[in-house]
């Protein structure tokens, strides 16, 4: 009796314990999914979590990474334009928009256009290199800053949910030039927001080259934790969660892999065997998932989550012409 009476105290401290370290969990992981999820204006030092020491990812894992907004600085040496294009929600996207009319002085009709999108972070500086190339091949251009990325309206990204509506923007803006023949490319967050698009924004492209895109947010989540060394659970179910509520939509249901159901055009899919954020079972679920028969999937090996064309640029280029001209 006696030995039950001390016993009351002792689980209401622990129940208190329990209760208390969840709150105080849960508040690290929603604090954590704010700071993923939107950027800083200003400058300041930016590093991957592949490049951080330990002391950096324990202050990471603590406080968060403080993100800051990459602002575009116009180094694409192709000629052309500056344009705004707007999302059917009000966004006003910075793009460049290069149109091709000679290629070593030789007069020729385009064969198509390329609209390129880039990953979480970055803008489209990132992905000159494959404009460039995409130019060299005798197509038009148009790179785009996501909204809340380089100098496009906001500072919040929801890891593809909206940003299919980006995706969507650019689309309808060279149909509206005519163009029947319409190449979407994007690396990872870019190729995510593309499945999204073609399955929930209803764009028709005529091809697609997917480079490293996540299976499904959550996994996407865990992803970043394995590489900062961080145990994936509970965090990964907790960030996907609060990074959703904070954003107003169910993350869980952010599913590149299932919105490949949807997609019929030809598909270029590529990975790199060295990337440790997106793992080849997620990229193999979602080549499985692809509609269409005609799809091709190729591996990197020398290169991890980063862009293709520059790490392994001889392969990239034959890979993606072959493609193009099958």
């Amino acid at each position: 009796m006696i030995q039950h009476i001390k016993m009351k105290p002792l689980l209401k401290k622990l129940v208190k314990f329990v209760i208390g370290l969840f709150i105080i969990i849960n508040m690290i992981c929603a604090f954590q999914a704010y700071k993923l999820t939107h950027f800083y204006d200003g400058i300041g030092e930016i590093k991957k979590p592949e490049e951080m020491g330990v002391s950096d990812k324990l202050s990471a894992a603590v406080f968060g990474v403080k993100i800051y907004k990459q602002k575009s600085i116009d180094t694409f040496a192709i000629p052309h334009q500056t344009i705004t294009i707007k999302t059917a929600d009000g966004f006003n996207l910075e793009s460049w928009y290069a149109t091709t009319n000679t290629v070593d002085d030789t007069i020729i009709k385009p064969k198509g256009t390329v609209i390129l999108f880039h990953g979480h972070g970055g803008n489209k500086n990132g992905v000159i290199k494959e404009a460039t190339a995409f130019y060299t091949m005798g197509y038009n251009t148009l790179l785009v800053d996501f909204r809340g990325h380089g100098n496009s309206k906001g500072n919040v990204c929801t890891i593809g949910y909206n940003e299919s509506k980006d995706v969507k923007a650019g689309y309808d803006y060279i149909k509206t030039k005519g163009e029947q023949n319409i190449i979407m490319y994007g690396i990872s967050l870019g190729a995510a927001s593309i499945l999204k698009a073609i399955a929930t924004d209803s764009i028709r492209p005529t091809n697609a080259i997917l480079e490293m895109p996540f299976g499904t947010l959550f996994k996407a989540v865990k992803g970043r934790l394995k590489i900062m060394n961080l145990p994936q659970q509970p965090f990964a179910t907790l960030l996907t969660f609060w990074g959703g509520v904070e954003q107003g939509f169910w993350a869980f249901n952010l599913q590149p892999q299932q919105y490949a159901t949807a997609v019929n055009c030809p598909v270029l899919l590529q990975w790199g065997s060295k990337d440790a954020r997106v793992s080849r079972e997620e990229t193999e679920t979602i080549f499985k998932n692809l509609a269409t028969s005609n799809k091709t999937f190729v591996e990197y090996t020398n290169s991890a989550h980063q862009s293709l064309c520059k790490n392994e640029n001889d392969k990239w280029l034959k890979t993606v012409e072959r493609f193009l001209n099958k």
